[in-house]
């Protein structure tokens, strides 16, 4: 591995859609998901087919997440057994309930990315200043994404079975034209304001290696390149979404640095993320019948200032 290179070095020339939709925007790139793209991706409903695309929280075989985040916590406080003793809540008629509480990281699950959660150099999207980040996002946090929901024309690449393997390893990188042949190859068009899905299956080896997973951890991924960059610049792709815990490469093999693409596409282009989508029925499916457009529709839950949010997207072939 080389010497690790700065953001700020590696992204000096990199475009940004900062001012573009005015000084006070929170949503970057969803604001290419007119009227008009939502009836686009209408248009890609054939059988009425539903999947969702939500890994189950509390999954008996563990909950993926980056290292440095533990899997959610679910607690009961009520159940049948609370009725056992002479102080348990009374009320008219005799009802019982049952009530149960969360603790957990609204990363540490399927989930959108706030365009504010990433930056360097001290500026966020949009040019907000970093210190706005300090206590919880005053600007550009989740929730102008979950009031505002995301429904378009998606597209699924399925770069595993393009790559002919069951899931693609760790460390394993991609590019522009990869994705570009993979749609060729699927008999598909990535159209402009597409939402990009792509499906690595990466995370079955979680599934199978446990506690192995984590050692030496580089997931693998879209890998940072200028021209990958100005693809989606040019072809205004709103939402990444992908399989994996980062949706890119963990650590970018030509440069060392970290998550390249959070702050290339997320900060400067406003492109929002979307990760750790269970995408293998919508890929059965996809394969099935070779159809690989859809209609994606999501909306994270709104939290207030927060930095992402728990998300089930559906899908409509």
């Amino acid at each position: 591995m080389t010497n690790v290179s700065d953001l700020t070095e590696i992204l000096a020339d990199a475009p940004k859609n900062w001012g573009k939709w005015g000084p006070d925007d929170e949503i970057g790139s969803l604001n290419y998901l007119t009227k008009d793209e939502v009836l686009r991706g209408v248009r890609s409903v054939v059988s009425g087919e539903v999947h969702t695309l939500q890994r189950l929280i509390g999954d008996p075989k563990g909950d993926p997440v980056f290292p440095g985040r533990e899997p959610a916590q679910r607690e009961m406080i009520l159940d049948e057994s609370t009725w056992d003793g002479e102080d348990a809540p009374q009320f008219p008629g005799g009802l019982h309930y049952a009530d149960d509480k969360l603790l957990a990281f609204l990363q540490g699950s399927t989930q959108y990315d706030a365009l504010g959660h990433v930056w360097y150099d001290g500026q966020l999207w949009n040019g907000y200043d970093a210190r706005t980040t300090i206590g919880g996002m005053e600007k550009a946090s989740v929730e102008p994404i979950g009031d505002r929901g995301v429904v378009g024309r998606g597209v699924l690449l399925d770069m595993a079975r393009h790559f002919g393997v069951d899931s693609i390893e760790s460390r394993r990188t991609f590019g522009r034209d990869d994705l570009l042949e993979c749609a060729e190859s699927q008999g598909v068009t990535i159209e402009k304001h597409d939402i990009l899905v792509i499906r690595t299956n990466h995370l079955q080896r979680f599934f199978d290696e446990g506690d192995a997973f984590y050692e030496d951890f580089c997931e693998p991924g879209l890998a940072y390149s200028p021209e990958l960059v100005e693809w989606f610049h040019d072809t205004e792709i709103p939402n990444l979404v992908t399989d994996t815990i980062a949706n890119e490469v963990t650590t970018d093999p030509n440069t060392g640095a970290s998550l390249i693409l959070h702050n290339a596409l997320m900060r400067n282009l406003g492109v929002v993320f979307t990760e750790i989508c269970d995408l293998e029925k919508l890929a059965a499916a996809c394969a099935a019948d070779n159809r690989w457009d859809f209609l994606y529709t999501a909306a994270p839950i709104k939290i207030h200032r927060a930095t992402g949010s728990p998300v089930n997207p559906v899908v409509i072939r």
